[in-house]
């Protein structure tokens, strides 16, 4: 009975993920979060920034320590093996990401900075808590097809893991671009070099990548359901931030720029 029961949480809850997708991706369209560049006063309470993203991103360290080892797969290698890109997607944007926020702002000149909103980090920590939770039961319980592929798991691990490497390598770089940028002058500048010659968002475009790759290893509805809201929440954003460079920069701005997907968007 508890089987049962945990196994329809289950599917109400990747239900619940697909249906966040669509109206995310409407609102983002007409609104933006308002932190990093599109930061405003008025939303309630503030919290510094590295606190924020270290809570948002709490759950994808702290869930697969109480969740992994009560699923049947939890000493299959193969399960493990499938667990450690996102973990290690996350021990950074969890541990190292903030710790990097931390640095840039402190070598900037101004002598305050803008906190980050305190709704935007319980919504942030709720949504990654419910991801978290679905990607990591799926691997260690629910998959049920380690051994019965025919060889399968291989082809789509390995695939699945280049473009999941490809993407985060740019995501990093990308983050490391802007993080120097702010430093040097504790303001926005235009990026240049490598991906932002391309695209205005080349972290988004990698987090796009990442979980794309995330998705062909899983081969889960679960994983699918994450690239497409990521996609949702930032391809929209992504528009925003290149609209926001185009009115602040005016003619300095590269106009052949794409927001986030070359050549298309």
């Amino acid at each position: 009975m508890a089987a049962f029961l945990e196994q329809t949480f289950f599917h109400y809850a990747l239900l619940s993920f697909y249906l966040l997708g669509p109206p995310t991706f409407i609102a983002l369209r007409f609104f933006q979060f308002p932190y990093g560049k599109h930061n405003r006063v008025g939303w309630g309470p503030t919290i510094s920034p590295p606190l924020a993203w270290f809570i948002m991103e709490s759950p994808t360290i702290l869930l697969p320590l109480i969740l992994f080892p009560s699923g049947q797969h939890f000493k299959n290698p193969k399960a493990l093996l499938l667990m450690s890109p996102f973990l290690l997607h996350y021990f950074h944007r969890t541990i190292f990401y903030p710790l990097r926020i931390y640095q840039s702002t402190s070598k900037q000149n101004t002598k305050t900075t803008i906190g980050f909103p305190l709704f935007l980090t319980v919504n942030g920590f709720l949504i990654q808590a419910l991801n978290t939770y679905l990607q990591v039961r799926w691997v260690s319980h629910y998959k049920s097809d380690y051994d019965s592929d025919g060889g399968l798991f291989w082809w789509k691990f390995f695939g699945g893991l280049v473009v999941f490497l490809w993407g985060m390598r740019i995501n990093m770089w990308a983050d490391t671009v802007l993080l120097v940028l702010k430093s040097e002058n504790g303001g926005y500048k235009v990026p240049r070099g490598g991906w932002f010659e391309v695209v205005t968002c080349p972290n988004y475009l990698g987090e796009i990548v990442e979980w794309l790759g995330w998705a062909v290893m899983t081969w889960s509805w679960g994983g699918l359901g994450f690239f497409l809201y990521t996609c949702s929440n930032l391809v929209p954003r992504a528009c925003a931030s290149h609209k926001w460079y185009l009115e602040k920069f005016g003619e300095d701005y590269p106009k052949n720029r794409k927001a986030v997907i070359p050549f298309i968007v």
